[in-house]
C-alpha cells in the first residue's frame, strides 16, 4: 500500500477545506469502504472535498504528482469505481445539499446527493426527477451512466432531464455544460460515466409527481411464472406511459403480506407503479391480478418517497455483490426460458433477477442525442449476485 510523504499530505491539507485522510488515521478505512464489500482498496490519500474549489485543487494536485484518481459520491457503483489503490480518492459524499426552485421546475443538486436526498427535497414541493429503485445510490454515478426508474416511461432517462452541469476537467478547470457552453461535453456527460472530469453541480428538470402514487407488490407462485411473464410481455406493450411495472424473481422474503410457508420459496413478483390519480389507481392496474393466482398482493395509495426506498431493505450496504445487465429490445420465448431457468436456482436468498421496463419517452430521444445511444431498449435485464461471506464467492 502506497503513502505520500508527509510534506504532500500537509500541502493538501493547506489548500483544501475539507477533510484529509492518510492510511492509518481515524476515519480512513471508513471513507474507504462503499457500498460493494467486495471492494477492498486503499487508496494513498482521500480527499473529503467541501466544494467544488477543493475537487479542483485535488485534480490538479494527482495530476503533479502522477496519482491515479478514483471519485466517490455515494459509493454505491458494484465495480467499485469510487476507490483505487495507492492514488488520490475525492470523496464527494459530503457535498449533498438540494436546491429546488419550485416556480421553474429546477433542481440543483450536488455530486454527493443520494437518491432519498433528492426526491425528498423535491417531493416537498410536489416534484420529482426520474431517478432509480434505491434511494441511497448516489445521483453523480446514476445520472453520468444514464438513469432509469419508475418515471422513465413517463419522463425519459435521468440524463434526458439533465439541464445543465459544473465540472472540473482534467487539468483542474472549473466549467460549464449544458446546450448552450461546451455542448460536446454536455453531451459526452449524459451516459458516457465519469470519464471527462468530475461534476460538482448537476441541474435537474422536475415534473409533477405524486405527493401520493399508487404502488406496490403483486407475488406469483414460481411455478406460474411462464404464464405471468406472457401476460406481462403482453400488457406492458399497450400500457398507458404513466404505467411503470418491473418484474423481480428472487426467494420470497419475509414480508407480512405473504403466507408463512411462502418465505424462502421462489417467487415472482410485479412491482407496479401509477403515477397517476390515487383514486383511479387500483382500477387502472387491477388487470394484473389475473396474470396467475396470487401467494398475495399489497398494492395501495402511498407517499411516493416511500416507494422510492420500499426496495432499500433488500439492497442494503455490506454484501457482497456481482451484478450484470442486459438491454432487450423485446422478451422473446427464448428470453423467457433463460430468465425462468436461472431465475429457479438463484444461489442464495439476496440473489434475484430484476426486468424493468423502459420504453416510453426513453424511446422517443434519438440515439445520437446523447452519449446513452440505447434508444431502442424495452426492457433491462439485472442480474444481481449477493451473498455475505467469501466462501461463497465462487457459486454467486
Amino acid at each position: 500500500m502506497k503513502t505520500l510523504p508527509r510534506k504532500l499530505v500537509g500541502q493538501l491539507e493547506d489548500n483544501v477545506r475539507g477533510l484529509v485522510l492518510s492510511p492509518g488515521e481515524a476515519g480512513y478505512d471508513d471513507a474507504r469502504r462503499i457500498w460493494n464489500s467486495m471492494i477492498d482498496r486503499r487508496p494513498a490519500v482521500i480527499v473529503r472535498c467541501a466544494g467544488a474549489e477543493d475537487v479542483r485543487y485535488s485534480v490538479a494536485f494527482a495530476r503533479d504528482h502522477g496519482l491515479e484518481i478514483s471519485i466517490r459520491g455515494a459509493g454505491h457503483n458494484i465495480a467499485g469505481n469510487a476507490v483505487c489503490d495507492n492514488g488520490l480518492m475525492i470523496d464527494l459524499s459530503g457535498m449533498r445539499t438540494v436546491h429546488v426552485d419550485a416556480d421553474e421546475r429546477r433542481a440543483l443538486v450536488q455530486p454527493g446527493a443520494t437518491l432519498s436526498d433528492v426526491d425528498r427535497a423535491t417531493q416537498a414541493h410536489g416534484l420529482a426527477t426520474p431517478v432509480g429503485i434505491n434511494s441511497t445510490t448516489g445521483i453523480a454515478g446514476l445520472t453520468l451512466g444514464g438513469g432509469f426508474g419508475w418515471l422513465t416511461r413517463q419522463y425519459g432517462l435521468t440524463v434526458d432531464n439533465l439541464v445543465s452541469a459544473e465540472i472540473v476537467t482534467a487539468d483542474g478547470t472549473l466549467i460549464g455544460a449544458s446546450e448552450e457552453e461546451n455542448a460536446d461535453l454536455y453531451w459526452a456527460i449524459r451516459g458516457g460515466g465519469g470519464n471527462f472530469g468530475v461534476v460538482t453541480r448537476f441541474e435537474f428538470r422536475l415534473h409533477p409527481v405524486g405527493p401520493e402514487v399508487t404502488a406496490g407488490l403483486m407475488v406469483f407462485p414460481f411455478d406460474q411464472a411462464r404464464e405471468v411473464l406472457r401476460a406481462y410481455r403482453e400488457f406492458v406493450m399497450s400500457a398507458p406511459e404513466d404505467i411503470n411495472v418491473w418484474v423481480v424473481l428472487r426467494k420470497a422474503p419475509p414480508l407480512a403480506f405473504l403466507p408463512e410457508e411462502v418465505h424462502g420459496r421462489e417467487i415472482l413478483a410485479l412491482a407496479v407503479f401509477f403515477s397517476g390519480d390515487p383514486q383511479t389507481g387500483q382500477r387502472r392496474v387491477e388487470p394484473l391480478r389475473s396474470f396467475g393466482k396470487l401467494h398475495g398482493a399489497h398494492v395501495g395509495v402511498q407517499p411516493y418517497v416511500n416507494w422510492q426506498q420500499a426496495f432499500d431493505p433488500l439492497l442494503t450496504p455490506g454484501a457482497r455483490n456481482y451484478w450484470k445487465s442486459h438491454n432487450f429490445i423485446e422478451l422473446s420465448e427464448g428470453a423467457l426460458n433463460v430468465i425462468i431457468e436461472f431465475g429457479g436456482r438463484l444461489p442464495t436468498a439476496q440473489c434475484e433477477i430484476f426486468l424493468g421496463l423502459i420504453s416510453g419517452a426513453a424511446n422517443r430521444v434519438p440515439p445520437d442525442a446523447t452519449a446513452y445511444c440505447h434508444r431502442d431498449t424495452k426492457f433491462v435485464l439485472n442480474v444481481h449476485g449477493r451473498w455475505d461471506h467469501p466462501v461463497d464467492d465462487k457459486r454467486c
